[in-house]
């Protein structure tokens, strides 16, 4: 999978009619891989306690790691102790390791040990997504439900509960990789337990999802954390007639820039690609102006902090709904106790 989505994934072009075979076959391996677990052909590997997987359906950033933040409160509140399974995409772990919030992102991957600093989970990660939650389980027995980030493709760990994570404007155009940006089609939405949408959907998305229930979700964020000095944090009058240096090497870094300047910032735009793995080099640059990082950039840039770096954390709030359906978190917690919620 690239690191930064391709261009002609937003349209459908030349470029894309050209790789549509290698698309259609694609699309084949990954129903009928799906169809083989789903008829027991291939095991699926059922752990001690349940599995919570937050995931999306196409390559590239939908906002899924303030998803996992909220779902872990959300699941403390209620009375259970948490802890997190992820790929570690862009580390360097062969086999599975534990994660804690001060492990080097370069090894471990920036997602996982951001994770852990954020919500003070045992995080473990791993490809084999069953021996990395056997090897978090064993490590904390207190552990009573497991979040699977990124993991609504990986059939092998089995769950009770998928919860979609959408951002249209992701999803491009709507093709299978590598034509376009789907690991599956969009009628998978019809079959998760929730939709979380980040961003406006279009009626015709909304209607794959049938009648599952969708919730929007908003990131929110009031502060800036400088990187070099974390207990100093400001809020965005203190950049007020200054140019600020927006910084993000996320699957969206336009959502990101478009938030700063929401607030009133004026903002130079410094896009790179998604899990960059930035160097003291790449932020030489305009020495003394604000540089302002995304939380999950900001983990990798820590051990090479400079007072002009600034970190933007930002929560998810979810649940908001135009029908009568009930809240996210309900519907959540209602699957986890009782089997399926009335939507």
């Amino acid at each position: 999978m690239p690191r930064s989505a391709p261009q002609f994934w937003q349209g459908r072009g030349l470029l894309a009619w050209l790789w549509l075979p290698l698309a259609g076959l694609f699309y084949l391996i990954a129903q009928g891989r799906r169809r083989a677990y789903q008829a027991g052909w291939l095991r699926v590997e059922r752990l001690s306690v349940p599995v919570v997987v937050v995931g999306n359906l196409a390559a590239g950033g939908s906002g899924k790691t303030p998803v996992v933040a909220w779902l872990v409160e959300v699941l403390r509140r209620a009375g259970y102790q948490p802890g997190i399974v992820s790929r570690g995409y862009g580390g360097q772990v062969a086999g599975t390791a534990l994660v804690g919030p001060r492990d080097d992102p370069a090894r471990c991957g920036d997602e996982p040990v951001l994770l852990a600093s954020l919500t003070g989970c045992p995080v473990a990660v791993g490809a084999d997504r069953p021996a990395a939650a056997r090897l978090l389980l064993a490590s904390h027995p207190g552990c009573d439900v497991i979040i699977s980030d990124d993991g609504l493709q990986h059939y092998r760990l089995g769950r009770e509960v998928e919860i979609a994570v959408v951002d249209e404007v992701v999803l491009g155009n709507q093709l299978p990789l590598p034509a376009g940006p789907l690991r599956e089609p969009l009628r998978r939405l019809a079959e998760v337990d929730l939709v979380i949408a980040n961003g406006p959907l279009s009626a015709a998305l909304g209607a794959q999802a049938a009648t599952v229930p969708v919730r929007s979700m908003t990131l929110r964020g009031e502060e800036f954390l400088n990187l070099a000095v974390p207990e100093r944090r400001v809020g965005a009058a203190a950049f007020a007639g200054r140019r600020v240096h927006g910084v993000a090497g996320i699957g969206r870094p336009e959502r990101f820039f478009q938030q700063l300047e929401s607030m009133g910032l004026t903002v130079e735009r410094h896009p790179f690609p998604d899990h960059h793995p930035f160097r003291p080099e790449d932020l030489a640059f305009a020495p003394g102006e604000p540089k302002i990082l995304t939380a999950k950039d900001g983990v990798k840039c820590a051990r090479f902090a400079t007072p002009d770096l600034w970190v933007f954390p930002v929560r998810a709030e979810i649940g908001a709904t135009t029908d009568s359906g009930i809240a996210a978190d309900h519907l959540i917690l209602e699957k986890l106790r009782h089997g399926p919620p009335i939507a």
